[in-house]
């Protein structure tokens, strides 16, 4: 699918062909350079493209599978990048990321993307308001669509962090989400990461091939500040997936600290029933010694021993006192009461 198509000369849009035909046929009776721009394209589209432009196989593959990480690979005249452009989406607090892979050649630009970023319209514009820098050519097409990609890094930045300083908040409110939110906030810094860390490669790699392919020294300079903004994105999203590891570990140590108050709360309610039982069987036990004597002679049989004695009531009185008396000496040493 054709977002734009675009014949531009010294740096000035000379035609908008409707056609790739019309495109290849003005390059040729101009030699202006060509800006395609295509998003999510068939097979079709771009062998039509790569036949035209002798594009690699190889690259040509990658434009149309997508997922790939970001590289840059040179097939003889003809470079070709992959990017992973991103945008923070608020209403779900999640990253998407996005894929676009651009073959710079000679004389031709040629975009495919596979999500909505990053906005190429954007570039396309400050571009042309620039015919002097648009007129040095498909490198600073290129340069110019990595400044953009970076750029649009930032508000994925604000967003996660944003969302971190939530989870510090919600860690120490006692929140039983936050578990989950660290695990998925974390899945979303860790795809960052791997869109963003092997730009490292991608800039040495441009910064390499600068004297060999003699890049204008204002594009030098462009894509060097590119790259000191990266490297602090870079620095940031490593420094957000640190925080979320400390953030888990302090969860971890919350919720085993918040375990041992309950085991402890546990182990002194029981202790406390435990006291409890104690004096209850205590006095039960001291009860039942004068029950017992009661109960053995309140018997009815003729004969037993002590029935005739004069004091024999006394005598059953004193024992269950006695009885009664000792245990609760007993009991009372062992702190039972």
């Amino acid at each position: 699918m054709f977002i734009k198509n675009a014949l531009y000369i010294n740096g000035v849009r000379a035609s908008d062909p409707q056609s790739l035909e019309q495109t290849f046929e003005h390059m040729r009776a101009t030699g202006g350079m060509a800006w395609i721009g295509l998003y999510r394209p068939d097979y079709d589209e771009l062998k039509q493209l790569a036949d035209e432009f002798n594009l690699h196989e190889l690259a040509l593959e990658d434009a149309i599978e997508a997922h790939q990480r970001p590289k840059i690979d040179r097939y003889g005249d003809t470079l070709f990048t992959v990017l992973r452009p991103a945008r923070y989406l608020d209403a779900t607090e999640e990253v998407e990321f996005g894929e676009v892979h651009i073959f710079t050649g000679p004389d031709f630009v040629i975009t495919v993307r596979h999500a909505e970023t990053p906005n190429l319209g954007d570039v396309r514009k400050k571009l042309e308001r620039n015919p002097e820098r648009l007129a040095l050519g498909p490198e600073a097409v290129l340069y110019a669509i990595i400044d953009q990609v970076i750029d649009e890094y930032s508000p994925v930045i604000a967003g996660l962090e944003n969302d971190i300083d939530e989870i510090e908040n919600q860690l120490f409110e006692g929140d039983p989400s936050v578990s989950r939110r660290i695990f998925d906030l974390s899945r979303e810094v860790i795809e960052f990461q791997r869109a963003t860390k092997p730009l490292e490669e991608v800039f040495a790699a441009f910064v390499e091939g600068f004297e060999k392919y003699g890049v204008d020294l204002d594009l030098q300079r462009r894509l060097f500040d590119s790259r000191d903004h990266c490297m602090r994105i870079i620095e940031r999203v490593d420094s957000f997936r640190q925080v979320l590891q400390n953030a888990l570990m302090v969860q971890a140590t919350l919720v085993t600290q918040r375990q041992n108050d309950e085991m402890k709360m546990l182990a002194e309610s029981s202790n406390q029933q435990n006291e409890e039982v104690k004096k209850i069987s205590a006095w039960a036990a001291i009860g039942f010694a004068p029950t017992l004597v009661g109960t053995v002679y309140g018997m009815n049989f003729k004969f037993m021993p002590e029935l005739g004695l004069r004091y024999g009531y006394f005598l059953a009185i004193g024992l269950m006192a006695a009885s009664s008396g000792s245990l609760y000496v007993i009991f009372k040493k062992r702190a039972w009461i």
